[in-house]
């Protein structure tokens, strides 16, 4: 019931302002514990070891993340450890501050639960977010989510990622290389494989230089076709970074129903649930488990996370199943986990 009237409230404001407030209400939760068990975690389900895994070399308490495009700017990311989130990735940050797209720029679709965003990479910089991050509670696994500035070209492109990489270093746990977002002009463009294999290797041969290197994740679009999937297996092995994440928003329009559904950006949310699935299995066939895969896109329920771990993810992510959801389908997914091991 608590959930249904918050629930109400926000999605009667506008989408980025009642983003914004979700902020304010996620930071007043993480204060109050006894509103936390309202909504959360009542026996402390979060905690249990059989819940840990290790994965590119990091103890997770659990699978379940909260994606990027969140908490692009490192403001709430330990509110949202405290609500259960065992990491947190941060960003997508660029070198410099931008105010992204024009607004209007966030629609929610109710009817497909679902949302469009073409936000445009808006942060403050990745010189902020690490400040903020410089207070971060250790405990919680944070990654960063670097990208590129709408101004640069992308045969410069490099510089702005390493500028990113080398300033988060210190503060980050992981690093995840956007180069899928539809909302920034030819950025897709740099998952060809000879602009991509080359940005990758450069991040590595600098993720080597400091004497201990930390884990490079890809992020891939979901409309990408069979053989251009291939590629991406080929090219995390001869980059030899960590992993995939898949996926992020897609630029399809199937099958929608909502007033808003032909506005540009990248759709994310229950449509997305199928096309995710199919990516991650593919991949965890096509590279026959040689790297893991943090699935996410179109997880709302318990079984379309499990159905991800079943598929091949190591780890899932949460967006558009957070925001209609709220943090109970955290614990939710983590109960069906156990469940499965006492049966």
């Amino acid at each position: 019931m608590l959930k249904s009237l918050i629930q109400k409230v926000l999605f009667k404001m506008d989408p980025e302002q009642s983003h914004a407030l979700s902020f304010i209400g996620i930071r007043l939760l993480s204060k109050l514990p006894f509103l936390q068990k309202r909504l959360i975690d009542p026996q402390r389900i979060l905690e249990d070891p059989r819940l840990e895994r290790t994965v590119f070399g990091l103890m997770f308490k659990h699978p379940v993340g909260m994606a990027a495009g969140f908490d692009k700017d490192a403001k709430i990311y330990q509110a949202l450890g405290q609500l259960g989130f065992s990491f947190v990735e941060i960003g997508t940050v660029t070198p410099k501050g931008q105010a992204g797209n024009p607004k209007k720029r966030l629609f929610r679709l109710v009817e497909d639960q679902a949302i469009i965003n073409r936000m445009g990479f808006n942060n403050d910089g990745v010189d902020a977010a690490k400040l903020r991050l410089l207070k971060r509670d250790h405990q919680l696994i944070i990654g960063g989510n670097i990208g590129k500035n709408k101004v640069t070209p992308n045969e410069k492109a490099v510089n702005d990622y390493l500028t990113c990489f080398d300033t988060l270093f210190e503060v980050v746990d992981y690093f995840v290389v956007n180069v899928s977002s539809p909302n920034t002009p030819n950025l897709r463009d740099l998952q060809e494989k000879a602009p991509l294999l080359a940005l990758l290797k450069t991040l590595q041969e600098r993720n080597r230089s400091y004497p201990s290197s930390k884990p490079i994740l890809l992020k891939i679009a979901p409309d990408l076709s069979e053989s251009q999937l291939k590629e991406i297996v080929e090219i995390v092995d001869e980059a030899q970074i960590a992993g995939i994440i898949a996926t992020n928003t897609t630029i399809s329009r199937e099958g929608l129903r909502s007033k808003d559904r032909a506005e540009n950006g990248g759709l994310s949310g229950a449509p997305l649930t199928k096309r995710a699935l199919e990516v991650v299995r593919f991949l965890a066939k096509e590279s026959d488990g040689r790297f893991p895969i943090i699935g996410v896109g179109g997880i709302m329920s318990a079984k379309d996370a499990l159905d991800q771990l079943d598929a091949g993810a190591s780890l899932v992510q949460l967006y558009s199943g957070f925001i209609y959801e709220g943090p109970k389908l955290i614990e939710e997914i983590n109960r069906a986990l156990l469940q499965r091991l006492e049966n």
